[in-house]
């Protein structure tokens, strides 16, 4: 009867290399994995430049810290858990790609926080977090004093040589143009100077001119 219950105890209790890794500890991974998370989702939330603001994609950054964190305290405590968990992962397909580059950096912000919480190297996953996010948000305040903006201008094609004239001063550059019998639609990138945007009312004003639509450009069309 003791054989038995040695048996079932040998089976069931955890193995040597995770005996001496308390619950305490585990946790403390895990919760400071979670801060550095936070701290990574407010600065996405908060300074993120894309034209659209994903709150699933914030929310996996989040996810990613934990989980990163639960991996790392479980392959730094076991071989065969290591080998286990490298050939389950190495078996996951991602579909979802990523439109954003900035995204990627944040994902690997977030998977950089989890791996130095699982490891138990608190501070610097602390002050690394918190240098990479004064770093960013400081690199988004800081503006240069000109923006490009995309400038698309519809007009008549009979007017085509006063709309010439009219974007002329500006030295911008011809980026797409659509002509048709009807209408003609130019898309140029233009620089301006502390967001002077009064030579927009300039070009609508303009006979055979139906509209104008200004776009801050980014480096692409999404």
């Amino acid at each position: 009867m003791r054989q038995l219950e040695e048996f079932f105890v040998d089976i069931f209790s955890p193995p040597s290399q995770l005996q001496s890794l308390t619950g305490s500890q585990v946790l403390l991974n895990l919760a400071i994995a979670f801060v550095c998370g936070v701290v990574i989702f407010l600065v996405y939330r908060y300074f993120n430049n894309s034209v659209v603001y994903s709150v699933r994609f914030n929310m996996l950054i989040v996810m990613v810290c934990v989980v990163t964190s639960l991996i790392i305290i479980t392959i730094g405590t076991n071989l065969v858990l290591t080998l286990g968990m490298v050939g389950a992962l190495s078996i996951v397909r991602f579909r979802a790609a990523v439109k954003d580059p900035l995204d990627v950096g944040f994902l690997f912000w977030g998977v950089a926080a989890g791996l130095t919480a699982g490891a138990q190297l608190y501070s610097v996953a602390l002050i690394g977090t918190g240098f990479i996010a004064v770093i960013y948000i400081v690199l988004t305040l800081v503006r240069l004093e000109k923006h490009a903006y995309l400038v698309i201008i519809r007009y008549a094609p009979e007017v085509e040589e006063k709309v010439t004239e009219l974007i002329k001063p500006l030295k911008a550059r011809v980026k797409n143009k659509t002509v048709s019998k009807v209408f003609s639609e130019i898309t140029i990138e233009v620089r301006i100077r502390n967001d002077n945007t009064s030579f927009v009312d300039e070009i609508k004003n303009a006979d055979g001119v139906e509209a104008v639509t200004l776009v801050e450009y980014t480096g692409d069309y999404s």
